[in-house]
């Protein structure tokens, strides 16, 4: 599974904790890659200064490679990109102060294509983010967040433009695909002055929304990754320590506890989760997890999984995205990176080690529990809250 990290909106109000090297949440990172939910393609702004130009990767062929899709005129440093599996890149522009424009680039010959879709206003205070790579691939959402209420936007993949999906009450930021056909997604929402609260949205139901995740009620609960084939979700709260976030896992619809390594933390660095193995059904403790650390010293990688007690870090290659990246079914973690020498590439990173046998015994015996909870690959799951109970707050098997 692919993921990036999401640029954090209205609903960072600055009460969450000081200091992000222990405990403190930091802004979700950005990246500058992203990368459809296939690992196919990847898009990101090249050039430099004034001179920036939409690039688009291809990354399912023998070799990676870069194809530029510049305009007459340079795109502007905010310029929001998506890239689709068929190859497109959706490009997302501010105008005017609160209008956003969508058109969708493609090579043609020695000349770039561009497709205009239309445009969404955003008035006031409210601005529109673009939401992570639809899992179809082939359709692209927006969220435009006001003081009060968020809309949901389909800007791509529908018949007429841009078109109002969804109306979600409060500020959401976010955003987590928790299937495989595009049809539920998690927003972590504020309401008011109370705490943050991932919610399941469903867009075939007109934007239903139900509570997703609800550790303590004054918690804040936030959803950062999710894998549909095991059930996988890693978390950011402070229900184990109030006033400094945590990073947790839990399982889709699991009613066991949410669990905190205390592996996870690391003294004055901050670790963001931005990828998770795929392929590992109903074997969420196996999976393979890529985390993005950052301290004062920079950006390296590190690498994990809930049966293991430890955290595996490594250097990033020269050049990384840093917090892009994408694991293989076969837990080979693929680095993006781009160097003078070499502007396109990418750096495979061998899977973590294996965990000691009691631990693999234990998680066995912890997947079997919670293996019926969730809905066959590719139907939808039954999104309920993951409560904390009894979760142990220190180092244990096989929560490591």
């Amino acid at each position: 599974m692919t993921a990036c990290a999401i640029e954090t909106t209205a609903e960072d109000d600055g009460r969450d904790g000081e200091h992000p090297g222990r405990g403190a949440r930091p802004a979700e990172f950005t990246t500058g890659l992203t990368i459809t939910a296939n690992g196919a393609y990847a898009a990101r702004l090249a050039g430099d200064g004034d001179a920036l130009y939409v690039e688009r990767w291809t990354l399912d062929g023998p070799e990676p490679y870069a194809v530029p899709l510049p305009l007459d005129q340079p795109e502007e440093p905010g310029t929001q990109l998506l890239p689709l599996a068929d190859g497109r890149v959706l490009v997302a522009r501010r105008v005017d102060g609160r209008r956003t424009t969508f058109s969708l680039l493609y090579p043609t010959g020695p000349a770039t294509g561009e497709l205009r879709l239309g445009a969404v206003e955003a008035p006031g205070s409210e601005r529109l983010v673009l939401l992570p790579p639809s899992p179809d691939g082939i359709c692209a959402y927006a969220l435009c967040v006001g003081p009060d209420t968020t809309t949901l936007w389909l800007v791509a993949g529908g018949v007429f433009g841009p078109e109002q999906v969804a109306e979600v009450k409060g500020r959401c930021a976010g955003g987590v695909w928790l299937d495989r056909t595009g049809r539920m997604l998690a927003l972590d929402r504020r309401l008011d002055d109370g705490p943050v609260k991932a919610v399941a949205v469903d867009l075939e139901r007109g934007g239903e929304v139900t509570p997703l995740l609800q550790i303590t009620e004054d918690s804040d609960d936030r959803l950062l990754l999710a894998d549909p084939d095991s059930g996988l979700l890693l978390i950011r709260s402070d229900a184990p320590s109030p006033g400094h976030d945590r990073l947790g896992w839990g399982v889709l619809g699991s009613l066991l506890p949410v669990r905190f390594p205390e592996c996870l933390r690391l003294d004055d660095a901050a670790v963001t989760p931005f990828a998770v193995q795929p392929g590992q059904v109903l074997m969420p403790e196996t999976c393979a997890v890529a985390l993005r650390i950052d301290a004062a010293g920079g950006s390296w990688v590190g690498t994990w999984q809930p049966m293991a007690r430890r955290m595996g870090q490594l250097a990033a290659p020269v050049g990384w995205l840093a917090g892009a990246g994408l694991w293989t079914a076969g837990g080979v973690l693929r680095l993006p990176y781009a160097t003078p020498g070499a502007p396109c590439g990418l750096a495979d990173v061998e899977a973590p080690p294996e965990p000691e046998p009691e631990a693999v015994a234990t998680a066995g015996a912890s997947a079997g529990t919670s293996a019926g909870v969730g809905a066959a690959v590719g139907e939808p799951r039954m999104c309920r809250p993951v409560p904390l109970q009894q979760a142990p707050l220190t180092d244990g098997k096989p929560a490591g």
